[in-house]
């Protein structure tokens, strides 16, 4: 057992201070104790604020490889279908070793900006040209070795992707490393949750149907019963051209026609869904699903804004994601969907209701919906949840002059990832004084395969 001493705490009925928090052998919390003594504890967190960690409910995490390679603008229009073609192009080249590479180093900056867990939307699957390896779930297991390499919380989700667009479009180019029909899937999911035992036992298999465009619309109807077990995630409504192709092929619109069609509840995360109308928006945000919201990534690539203020007046759940891995930042994913509301809207503090703290309703909601979203049983400091936690330095340059639920908002519109300093996933300690236990041996290896792919390119 562990146990903290935090000055200041975010706890499920509000702020704390002097706060014991004790952690049993199965990373769970079993002991929170405010107003009181350090006495005798493993680890004293002083000028620091303990916040419950969020998950980061939507990643790929091979295109963290791609960062700064497609900024560039090479065509009279240049949008995220032309982005696509460029990230096909870069799956001709990747090896399992790569793969692995690259993911532990994506898991490191993510517990190095504070989230404890990820949701990985894995759907490189196959060789290049679509053949399969000796092992169908080869890939799989790379994600398993980076992230029990790296200690973070897993949630991984394999994708069927059976079309290469609406309308049953073939496969072709990079998506064949994507291909399943429902059988093939079928092994790989099957194979995929065997090897899936050996990890810790906070990790957890979902499934991901990865887009209407991708799907045959009858299968995905029996899906969530075909994997009752587990999170659903699904890719919806991202571009303009997306919805237009949907709703000339299904005669409905993607997110309007899984809300009818499909059964989608608290199991199902949307991710995306920049490209909501107003009944759509309704619809979702009383269905109990979760919207992953990947803002960065969304302002990357054009994808478009999602109509939060609607959402969150209906009491709609939703979380965050860094996706394409361009920038992973807890505080900057944050900062871009509370300002890209303000942008909307021409005005200031829109993702909250009533008078309170815009940081800390954006936080408080995040740590909520990624824990439904990947069924993970944290994002409270609670006893019985599991202890993901993330330490905020309060000494910092960027947040010494502010207390209380202040502390919070200065993280998200003021500071950047130099304030995180310690990190726990299920209660491992992966995260000390900023910087990850594996970050040398992690990032020299990206290193070197980032020199291996480029000579490849």
């Amino acid at each position: 057992m562990t146990t903290l001493f935090a000055e200041h705490a975010l706890l499920a009925d509000g702020w704390g201070s002097n706060v014991r928090i004790g952690v049993d052998e199965a990373g769970r919390i079993n002991a929170v104790e405010p107003d009181c003594q350090p006495g005798a504890v493993d680890v004293v967190l002083k000028s620091r604020l303990l916040l419950p960690a969020p998950c980061n409910l939507h990643s790929h995490a091979f295109q963290r490889a791609m960062a700064g390679m497609t900024e560039y603008r090479s065509a009279r229009h240049d949008d995220f279908w032309s982005w696509r073609k460029l990230m096909y192009r870069f799956l001709d080249v990747l090896t399992p070793d790569h793969i692995e590479a690259i993911a532990a180093l994506v898991y490191v900056e993510m517990q190095e900006a504070g989230y404890a867990a990820v949701g990985e939307f894995h759907y490189v699957h196959h060789q290049p040209g679509g053949g399969s390896y000796d092992n169908i779930a080869e890939l799989s297991e790379r994600i398993f070795a980076a992230s029990t390499l790296t200690g973070i919380g897993l949630t991984h989700l394999p994708v069927l992707y059976s079309y290469g667009g609406a309308a049953k479009a073939p496969l072709n180019g990079g998506q064949l490393r994507f291909g399943c029909d429902p059988e093939r899937f079928a092994r790989l999911h099957e194979a995929a949750t065997s090897a899936m035992g050996a990890l810790d036992s906070d990790s957890a298999m979902g499934v991901a149907p990865h887009s209407m465009r991708a799907l045959d619309p009858d299968y995905l109807k029996t899906i969530a019963a075909t994997y009752a077990n587990g999170p659903l995630h699904i890719h919806a409504a991202e571009q303009v051209r997306e919805v237009e192709d949907v709703q000339a092929w299904l005669g409905a619109r993607p997110v309007e026609w899984l809300l009818n069609e499909a059964g989608v509840n608290e199991r199902w995360c949307l991710i995306h869904s920049t490209q909501m109308n107003e009944q759509e928006t309704l619809g979702l945000a009383r269905s109990g699903a979760v919207a992953g919201l990947c803002p960065i990534t969304e302002g990357n690539l054009g994808d478009g804004i999602f109509n939060g203020s609607d959402y969150l007046a209906n009491a709609g759940h939703f979380g965050v994601g860094s996706d394409s891995n361009v920038k992973i930042s807890v505080c900057e994913e944050l900062r871009q969907l509370e300002y890209s509301q303000r942008l909307r809207h021409k005005a200031r503090n829109i993702m909250t209701v009533g008078e309170q703290s815009t940081g800390e309703v954006l936080y408080r909601n995040v740590l909520a919906g990624g824990a439904r979203a990947m069924q993970r049983d944290n994002g409270v400091l609670a006893v019985g949840k599991l202890a993901d936690m993330v330490a905020i330095n309060t000494d910092h340059v960027s947040l010494c002059g502010l207390s209380g639920s202040q502390l919070i908002d200065g993280w998200i519109f003021a500071a950047d990832d130099g304030v995180v300093s310690d990190v726990w996933s299920a209660g491992r300690h992966c995260v000390q004084d900023g910087r990850h236990r594996q970050r040398d041996s992690v990032e020299s290896r990206y290193r070197s395969t980032l020199k291996e792919l480029t000579a490849l390119l």
